[in-house]
Formats: structure tokens, sequence, C-alpha cells
């Protein structure tokens, strides 16, 4: 795929960015060098190559799941506006 620098004079309208007339030749020729970078790169062998999740392979570390703080539900409870059975109710927000 190639660009012109029609495409590039409609890119630059529709992106609403100013490209002055001594840098749409280096513009056009730069993002025509990532094309052809891009098409390089679909040309590739991909069959039989898993997705990956992370380059190195590794995996996430995680902390023990314990309970580090203690319950004060019942300490707060009597100071909100609305509380009913543990919960604490508020206005309906969504119809």
């Amino acid at each position: 795929m190639s660009i012109d620098r029609s495409d590039i004079e409609k890119l630059g309208e529709l992106a609403r960015i100013a490209i002055t007339e001594e840098n749409i030749e280096a513009t056009t020729r730069s993002i025509n060098e990532v094309l052809a970078l891009v098409d390089q790169l679909q040309n590739a062998n991909t069959a039989g190559v898993k997705p990956l999740a992370n380059p190195l392979d590794a995996t996430q570390r995680l902390r023990h799941d314990e309970v580090s703080e203690t319950n004060h539900r019942d300490d707060y409870q009597p100071l909100a506006p609305a509380a009913e059975n543990g919960l604490y109710l508020v206005p309906k927000v969504i119809d």
C-alpha cells in the first residue's frame, strides 16, 4: 500500500493538522516507510505460533488472601444516613 500527496493532505484536513508544503514530502515518505514495514511484518509466517501475554513467560506473584484489618461495620452503620440489616441504603440512580 502506498500513500501519495493527496492522501496526506486529506489526512491533515481530517485530523485538523496543518501540514506545511515543506513537510508534505517528508511526511509522505515517513508514512510509506512505516507501511512498508507493516507489509513486511504481515508476510511473516506465524502459523503455529501461540500469542503471548508476556514476552518473558513470567507469572504474577500474588500475596496470600488473608484479612489484614478488623471489621468496623457495626461502628460505622449508626453513622450512615440509612442502613438496614447490615446494608447501607442509597438512592436509586438507574431506572
